[in-house]
């Protein structure tokens, strides 16, 4: 089987590329298959996550105006579709160019299109109204065109209002036979630093907590443009045991090393964090945002969903956590038992039906 993938980037620390160097390494190492991807802007920065070396990979840059991005996207697009000349092409891309893509691809070969955030994703502070409504619309046209669309969670499906839909969440990233003794006094949380992720909000809350427990301290691992600006609002706040970390592969450590994960995003795919978090046995308490933390978190027994923007709340289920260690821990052992169907040959079993599925026709 030949497969491409058409994907932003995959030099950066996040849960696509993450998902992306999963799926690729077990079709190459497991299934044998020819594993192509196609990324734009990637440049000769390192990669942050481990690709098989038999996997092709194909960069191309794209500079200029929309008009000029969008010309230069739609030719290097096709030459290097009849270059591979796929089977089975994938598209895993949060953007806008991705519900274009249909229109400015010319080929018979089946896409399949990975729906890895919220319909409704904002990724800036006061995004223009109009915009909003146009870039919508765009979407809601674009993903009928392909040939197949494959939703993380049944939530992310109705909000697309997709009737008869194909779900195939992601996988765990490493083996579920750790767990957490929950015992240090360390709220975890790991996202970019981006409007999105709302790390704001997080930082606001914990300046709420920190006070009443000044022996508990809150680590956030996550790329930071500017990382300075952040810490200066977290000044600002004069919010105390507050420290900010550059992304690392051994993050799996980290969750073992702490008792409580937390999570404040606008938005949401399918959130790798909670589901790596909660492999390791910690609850988790997060914004219940569109869509993703509602797929994995079931409000009371394996952590904690609040209302989103409901920053009381918030503050009330994550100070139960720190306060009830027994609460925890019994919450933490639902946690990592509740992800378990998420292992990583369950999942690509399903993807393996679909590919040959659709070669066939």
């Amino acid at each position: 089987m030949r497969v491409l993938y058409i994907t932003p980037q995959i030099n950066n620390e996040g849960g696509v590329a993450r998902v992306l160097s999963l799926k690729s390494n077990y079709f190459v190492q497991k299934r044998n298959y020819q594993v192509h991807i196609l990324t734009q802007n990637n440049g000769n920065f390192p990669l942050f996550y481990d690709f098989d070396s038999r996997i092709q990979l194909y960069d191309m840059p794209l500079l200029g105006n929309p008009l000029k991005f969008l010309m230069s996207y739609k030719k290097t697009l096709n030459e290097m579709v009849a270059k591979i000349n796929p089977e089975v092409i994938i598209v895993s891309d949060n953007g806008l160019k991705a519900y274009l893509l249909p229109y400015l691809l010319k080929t018979t070969i089946p896409i399949v299109f990975e729906v890895h955030g919220s319909k409704y994703i904002q990724e800036k502070k006061g995004i223009n109204v109009f915009f909003d409504f146009l870039s919508i619309k765009i979407k809601e046209a674009g993903i009928k065109k392909y040939t197949k669309v494959v939703f993380l969670s049944k939530e992310s499906a109705t909000e697309w209002n997709f009737k008869n839909p194909i779900i195939i969440p992601n996988p765990i990233s490493f083996p579920i036979d750790n767990i957490s003794n929950l015992t240090s006094k360390k709220v975890i949380a790991v996202a970019r630093h981006s409007y999105e992720k709302g790390l704001d909000r997080m930082v606001q809350i914990w300046q709420k907590i920190f006070k009443n427990y000044p022996d508990w301290s809150l680590e956030i691992y996550g790329k930071s443009d500017d990382k300075q600006e952040l810490q200066q609002f977290v000044n600002t706040l004069n919010s105390k045991n507050v420290t900010f970390f550059e992304p690392i592969k051994s993050i799996l450590e980290k969750y073992l090393d702490s008792s409580i994960c937390i999570m404040t995003s606008r938005s949401e795919g399918f959130p790798m964090v909670l589901m790596e978090a909660m492999a390791c046995g910690l609850p988790s308490v997060a914004y219940d945002c569109p869509v993703g933390p509602r797929s994995i978190i079931t409000n009371n027994e394996n952590g904690f969903l609040v209302e989103d923007g409901n920053v009381d709340s918030f503050i009330q289920k994550l100070e139960l956590l720190m306060e009830d260690e027994n609460l925890r821990i019994q919450m933490g052992i639902n946690a990592q038992k509740s992800v378990k169907k998420y292992n990583l040959d369950t999942i690509m079993l399903q993807w393996n039906t679909l590919f040959e599925n659709l070669a066939k026709k």
